[in-house]
C-alpha cells in the first residue's frame, strides 16, 4: 500500500469501526470518484468553485473511478450507516491529490452530503454492474439453454413428477424450458433498474436540498451520464421525489428480490442437471456433464457435477444476502435509512457472484454437456406412466389395472396391454413416446 492519503475523517472511522476488516465495494469507491468530478466541474460551470480547483478535482476524481487508488479506501463496509465516513475518506483523499489545495468539505463537497452522494454512488455502481455484467451472463445463459434445446430436440425420455415417472417429454423441451425460465428471470432484473437508476443527488441533508444550486443534480447527473455506457445511461435519472430517494431503499430492495429470483431459477436447473446426470450405473445417467476435475480422493475415476454445486452454493448465498438487505431497507427512519453499507455489500456481491456462476454455468457446464439418447429413449419407453395415452381408449380403470400387473410382474406396458386384449395396431399407435412428447396435435 502506498503512503496514506486520506486524513483524519478517515483515520477516525478505521479506529472505530474495526469489524469485519472488508472494505466498501470497490464499485462504490469509483462511483464515489466519478460524481465528486462531475459535482465539482457543475460547480464550476455554476459559477460557485474556482475552474482551475475544479479541474484539479475533476482529476482526482477521475483517478479513483479508474481505480488508481482503490487501496486508499479502508473505513470497513460496517460503518455508520450513512456511509458519511466513506464520503469523507473520498473527500480527503482528493483534497490530498490536489495538493490540499481544496478543501475537503468546503470544495470537493460542495453542494453535497453524504446522505445524498453515497446512496447514489451505491446506485450507480448496482446499476453498473447490473447492466454490464449480470445481465449479459443471463443473456448468454439463455442462449446456451436455448441452443442445447434445439440439439436435442428429437431426444425422448420419461417426465418426471413428485420425482416419479412421468409422461415422455424431450430433453429438448426441458431445456427451452430452462432457458425461458432464465430469460424472465432477466427480466425481473431489468424491470427494477428504472428505480434503482432514479438517485437522491441533489437532496442534500434530508431531501430538501439545502446549500445546493438547484440545477446542481441535474447538470452532475448529465455529465455522468455522458461518461457511462449506454445502458447505464439510460436509467440515470434525478429522484422524482428526493424524500423518498434518502429515507428509503426500495429501489434496490427491489433489484435484490429480483436476484433471489434469478438465484431460484438457478437452483431448479442446477438440481434438475445433478439428477439427470447422476450415476453413471446406479442413477438415471440421461446427460453427461463435463469432467473437470477429480470427483474424489479415495474412489478412482469418480467425477461429480462441480459447476452446478458451485452454482447452487451461490444461490444460497444470495438468497441469504436478499433477507439482509430486505432488514436494511425496513431501516428508513424518516429522511434517512441508516442501513446502506450493509444494502450495498450484499447487493453488489449478489450481482458479482451471479455474474460469474451464470457465466460458468454457462461455458463450462451447459455447453459442454452430452446426451445419452438411447438410456434416454429406453427410460422413456420402460416407464409405466405411457400407460396414460391408454386412457382415451380403454379407460382409466382398465389402464390402471395393465400399470399395477405391469409393475408387479416386471413386464412392459405393452406386453400386459397385449395380454388384455389391447389391439396390437392401437398400442403402436398410443405408445408411441414421440408422439406422446410432442403434445396435442394442431
Amino acid at each position: 500500500m502506498t503512503d496514506p492519503l486520506w486524513g483524519p475523517e478517515t483515520a477516525k472511522a478505521v479506529d472505530n469501526f474495526r469489524i469485519s476488516g472488508e472494505p466498501i465495494p470497490v464499485g462504490v469507491v469509483r462511483w464515489l470518484g466519478r460524481i465528486k468530478a462531475a459535482a465539482a466541474l457543475t460547480n464550476a460551470d455554476l459559477g460557485l468553485l474556482d475552474a482551475d480547483l475544479a479541474s484539479d478535482i475533476a482529476t482526482a476524481g477521475a483517478a479513483i473511478a479508474a481505480g488508481d487508488h482503490d487501496d486508499q479506501f479502508p473505513v470497513d463496509v460496517f460503518q455508520t450507516g450513512s456511509g458519511t465516513s466513506s464520503n469523507m475518506n473520498a473527500n480527503e483523499v482528493i483534497s490530498a491529490l490536489t495538493g490540499r489545495r481544496a478543501h475537503p468539505n468546503d470544495h470537493v463537497n460542495l453542494g453535497q452530503s453524504s446522505n445524498d452522494v453515497f446512496p447514489t454512488a451505491v446506485h450507480l455502481a448496482a446499476l453498473e454492474a447490473t447492466c454490464e455484467r449480470l445481465l449479459p451472463a443471463l443473456d448468454s445463459l439463455a442462449a446456451s439453454l436455448h441452443r442445447r434445446g434445439a440439439d436435442w430436440a428429437h431426444i425422448v425420455k420419461p417426465g418426471r413428477t413428485h420425482l416419479m415417472d412421468a409422461v415422455p417429454v424431450t430433453l429438448g423441451q426441458e431445456f427451452g424450458g430452462y432457458a425461458a425460465q432464465i430469460r424472465a428471470a432477466r427480466e425481473r432484473v431489468s424491470a427494477t433498474l428504472v428505480d434503482v437508476g432514479a438517485v437522491p443527488l441533489g437532496g442534500t441533508a434530508v431531501g430538501t436540498g439545502l446549500n445546493t444550486h438547484p440545477d446542481f443534480a441535474a447538470m452532475t447527473l448529465a455529465r455522468l451520464r455522458s461518461g457511462a455506457t449506454e445502458a447505464v445511461a439510460a436509467h440515470i435519472a434525478e429522484a422524482v421525489d428526493h424524500f423518498a430517494a434518502q429515507g428509503a431503499r426500495d429501489g434496490l430492495a427491489a433489484l435484490s428480490g429480483a436476484l433471489s429470483g434469478v438465484a431460484v431459477a438457478l437452483t431448479k436447473i442446477s438440481n434438475d442437471l445433478r439428477w439427470m446426470a447422476s450415476g453413471p450405473r446406479a442413477g438415471l445417467g440421461e446427460i453427461v456433464l463435463p469432467s473437470l476435475q477429480k470427483g474424489s480422493s479415495i474412489m478412482p475415476g469418480k467425477t461429480n457435477p462441480v459447476i452446478p454445486e458451485a452454482v447452487l452454493q451461490v444461490a444460497a448465498q444470495v438468497i441469504g444476502n436478499d433477507t439482509a438487505i430486505t432488514v436494511g431497507a425496513m431501516q428508513g427512519n424518516f429522511e434517512l435509512n441508516v442501513m446502506i453499507p450493509l444494502i450495498a455489500r450484499n447487493v453488489l456481491q449478489s450481482v458479482d457472484f451471479l455474474a460469474a456462476a451464470v457465466h460458468s454455468l454457462a461455458v463450462d457446464c451447459i455447453d459442454g454437456i452430452e446426451a445419452d439418447e438411447a438410456r434416454c429413449r429406453s427410460l422413456a419407453e420402460h416407464t409405466l406412466a405411457i400407460a396414460t395415452a391408454l386412457n382415451p381408449a380403454i379407460g382409466y380403470d382398465a389402464a390402471t389395472a395393465i400399470v399395477l400387473e405391469a409393475q408387479q410382474s416386471g413386464r412392459s406396458v405393452r406386453e400386459v396391454a397385449l395380454a388384455h386384449g389391447v389391439p396390437a395396431d392401437l398400442l403402436d399407435r398410443v405408445l408411441d413416446v414421440r408422439r406422446m412428447a410432442a403434445g396435442p396435435e394442431s
